[in-house]
């Protein structure tokens, strides 16, 4: 699959994730503000409704105690019906019937005479009732025209019918802020938030009952908490996702380092055996094998061709070997790393004369002793020099320093500084991964697997220790080692 294409299937299932993420957030934040405001108008209905019960109750009150105060005869209805006991029919049947219909004329309009004035009356007593709420009501204490008992009662009551059924608490405050009263767990710094409503506003009323709710919110949420899990689904798609991407960039660059590899792996193997194929047909010419001398040179050329292709597969098995056995072969010892070094160099040194180079080699640690593997950390050294030959400037003959120093916290310093092409600096972090090789580009003198500094990074991890790089492209490289300095006491097996 072409990196293009893994690119646009990536940003289509972002797109995707993201419009799909977006669309969840956004009907869960639609849901809890409709649930807000279903909330609010049930609460508020329900306040509105218990304001106006206590202008009911109240107003009740003052019928039941003052209108016997204005009226003391009020409802008694032998002295109000009097009138109507004098209009019996006793005498009736005695009477004609012009007299008859004369006497009911009477009485009818007696009869509504007096309903008339009994209702004009009643009219004035109930204005009466009505001026003496007007003047005597505002006057009265709040905490008596609205008593907390009650209050809870008609609250508690509208609250349920209205399908709130969660705990709260209420106030009353007056003009200036002052708390009247308060029922416990009443919070006076959330008294912004709370639900409010004046009272006895059509009675001069300029008080305010404030009402909370501590689980408002709670309950809120656990009312559109089914669309979490969603969600949460879609949060954990998108990761699987983006880690889906991820492993199929990794494995396609992976897919790609081993195809150069192979590439590589395949050149290098090609030389050794073309060399050692040819050497083989010139041996079955008769007239080479007549002359020593040339016999000579090609059993030379063969068996140095068959120690490189030996070698070259050594390297690969090498990587292989240490990342199933994690180092269990190797074989620990006390090793003094200068000497190690030292003969190290002393091989590389004809190879870089022949360039016209020199290497340069200062062996100032006092204490080089660490307990390593020798062979492997022979090697190690090698494949640091050799690099340093292979990735020298054409115009320039190869410039090594190699020296050891005593470094702090117990540990023995290596560095091996070269004068090559240097490596640019968003290659440093991948040199040590395996099959990665850094690109030169149409140049193809130098050749190899990519193992080298995987291996080399493998084997200092395993004797303890620590490697790094640093260069300046097109200047110099150099790489710098820390290995624990061996404690005789405490030798690795």
């Amino acid at each position: 699959m072409k990196k293009s294409l893994i690119w646009m299937l990536t940003i289509v299932m972002a797109i995707t994730f993201g419009a799909l993420l977006y669309f969840q957030i956004m009907y869960l934040e639609n849901m809890v503000k409709m649930r807000q405001s279903q909330f609010s108008e049930n609460v508020m209905r329900s306040i509105y409704s218990t304001v106006g019960m206590l202008e009911r109750s109240e107003t009740l009150t003052y019928l039941e105690d003052d209108i016997f105060l204005l009226d003391p005869d009020y409802g008694d209805e032998e002295n109000s019906d009097a009138t109507l006991s004098n209009y019996g029919t006793s005498g009736v049947s005695g009477l004609k019937y012009p007299s008859t219909i004369e006497n009911v004329s009477q009485r009818y309009r007696h009869l509504r005479e007096t309903l008339t004035s009994r209702y004009k009356y009643q009219r004035g007593l109930l204005n009466e009732v009505i001026l003496t709420i007007m003047q005597d009501a505002p006057s009265r204490p709040i905490s008596e025209r609205a008593d907390s008992a009650q209050v809870r009662v008609f609250l508690s009551n509208e609250l349920e019918a209205n399908g709130v059924s969660l705990p709260f608490t209420f106030a009353v405050v007056s003009p200036n802020g002052t708390y009247l009263y308060a029922t416990k767990g009443f919070n006076t710094e959330e008294a912004n938030n709370a639900y409010s409503a004046v009272l006895f506003p059509n009675g001069g009323g300029d008080s305010r009952l404030l009402v909370e709710f501590p689980t408002r919110d709670s309950y809120i949420f656990s009312s559109v908490r089914f669309i979490i899990p969603t969600l949460s689904l879609t949060v954990i798609l998108l990761v699987i996702f983006l880690y889906t991407v991820i492993l199929i960039f990794r494995q396609k660059k992976l897919s790609e380092m081993k195809t150069d590899f192979i590439n590589n792996m395949t050149h290098e193997f090609k030389t050794p055996i073309s060399t050692i194929s040819l050497a083989a047909q010139m041996l079955s010419d008769d007239s080479v094998r007549k002359s020593p001398t040339t016999l000579n040179h090609l059993s030379t050329v063969i068996n140095d061709e068959s120690k490189r292709l030996r070698f070259q597969v050594e390297k690969v098995l090498q990587m292989s070997m240490y990342d199933d056995a994690g180092g269990s072969a190797l074989k620990f010892s006390i090793v003094n790393a200068n000497n190690v070094i030292y003969n190290v160099v002393n091989t590389q040194k004809l190879k870089a004369e022949k360039d016209g180079g020199t290497i340069e080699i200062h062996l100032d640690a006092i204490d080089s002793d660490v307990n390593i593997d020798e062979m492997h950390f022979t090697n190690v050294i090698f494949n640091l020099l050799d690099n340093a030959l292979k990735y020298m400037k054409e115009d320039e003959p190869p410039h090594l320093i190699v020296t050891t120093t005593d470094a702090a916290h117990g540990n023995l310093e290596i560095r091996i500084r070269d004068n090559g092409i240097g490596i640019k600096r968003e290659n440093l972090k991948r040199i040590f991964e395996k099959f990665y090789r850094v690109s030169t580009g149409n140049l193809h003198d130098v050749k190899g697997f990519g193992l080298g500094l995987a291996y080399v990074k493998k084997m200092i991890t395993i004797f303890g220790g620590s490697i790094r790089a640093e260069s300046e492209y097109g200047k110099w490289s150099e790489f710098i080692i820390l290995l624990p300095l061996a404690d005789p006491d405490n030798e690795i097996e």
